[in-house]
């Protein structure tokens, strides 16, 4: 999509420092952290949501949830803890229509995470 600012990052329409880049994933840090360590890993393929998901996108999905585990190390929170975060649709607190994986640590987390007003 030609106005989605994640196809634009991941496309490197917007310069944006990748903490890791492969064919189909980016992973870099949020905006708008809300923890010391807040990074937004996407997949460069433009999927709206988990809404939009099928089964041929399985595998991507599943190096989505490979490149939080290896980010995580690199940021060394793998050990202490952190937490992943999809979120899907208005309800669920979703900004940005393309689908993300929340990477959310480097202190002691709050058991909720509070919607978006």
């Amino acid at each position: 999509m030609e106005d989605c600012i994640f196809c634009k990052i991941a496309h490197k329409d917007i310069p944006t420092k990748f903490l890791y880049e492969s064919e189909r994933v980016v992973a870099f840090r949020d905006t708008h952290p809300i923890a010391p360590v807040h990074v937004l890993v996407i997949p460069k393929r433009h999927i709206p949501s988990m809404n939009d998901v099928t089964k041929d996108n399985a595998e991507l999905l599943g190096e989505l949830l490979l490149v939080v585990q290896s980010v995580a190390k690199d940021l060394d929170i793998a050990q202490s803890g952190y937490k992943t975060l999809i979120r899907t649709g208005k309800h669920g607190g979703q900004e940005v229509p393309h689908i993300h994986v929340h990477l959310i640590g480097g202190a002691r987390l709050s058991e909720n995470i509070r919607p978006i007003a």
